[in-house]
């Protein structure tokens, strides 16, 4: 890995590039072919600033910290991007398990795909949760009044049924409520 340090308002000392290099380095035990890691340092004021980038299997991971203290800062940067790179690395070997994953196929012609989650793994709150689609479904839009459509509802036993509408000639969607009823939805005028 090649790990370049640079200074700006401040002269970088052996000692600090070496301290920065190794906090940096640890990362090439998670990440396979990091390319190039960039730190650089900086004094603005009373504040010192530690920023790094670091390229690897074809992703750029950067972060920035603030502090009062060359030192510091190099240490919360490095946190920060430990975090990262460890989400990058759950990312990519959860989608590995998900391409690996069993596909079953239920009675009405939707493929769901097995998702194995451990019990002990927490969804982080600040990280917004991945939807896909699981299922894909064609069916035929043949025209039928509303109260048609909610007896294929039922005779299918579907929670939903799209249809287009005999009477205004737009697609509808008949669905089950919770109450037992039927709910139609259709387009809005404009």
């Amino acid at each position: 890995m090649n790990i370049t340090v640079n200074g700006r308002n401040v002269e970088v000392t052996p000692a600090l590039k070496q301290y920065a290099e190794e906090k940096i380095g640890k990362f090439d035990r998670y990440l396979t072919k990091i390319t190039e890691a960039v730190v650089t340092l900086s004094v603005q004021k009373h504040m010192h600033k530690a920023e790094v980038q670091i390229k690897a299997n074809g992703n750029h991971i950067q972060a920035e910290s603030i502090t009062e203290e060359l030192y510091a800062s190099i240490d919360e940067v490095t946190a920060k991007l430990d975090r990262q790179i460890k989400k990058l690395k759950d990312k990519v070997a959860g989608k590995r398990s998900r391409e690996k994953s069993a596909r079953t196929t239920s009675d009405e012609g939707w493929t769901r795909e097995k998702k194995l989650v451990a019990a002990s793994e927490k969804p982080e709150e600040d990280a917004p949760e991945e939807k896909m689609i699981i299922g894909r479904e064609q069916q035929e839009m043949k025209p039928m009044p509303p109260d048609e459509a909610a007896m294929r509802l039922e005779t299918d036993g579907r929670e939903f049924f799209m249809f287009t509408n005999a009477e205004s000639g737009q697609v509808n969607v008949i669905y089950k409520r919770k109450d037992g009823n039927c709910g139609l939805i259709e387009p809005a005028s404009k």
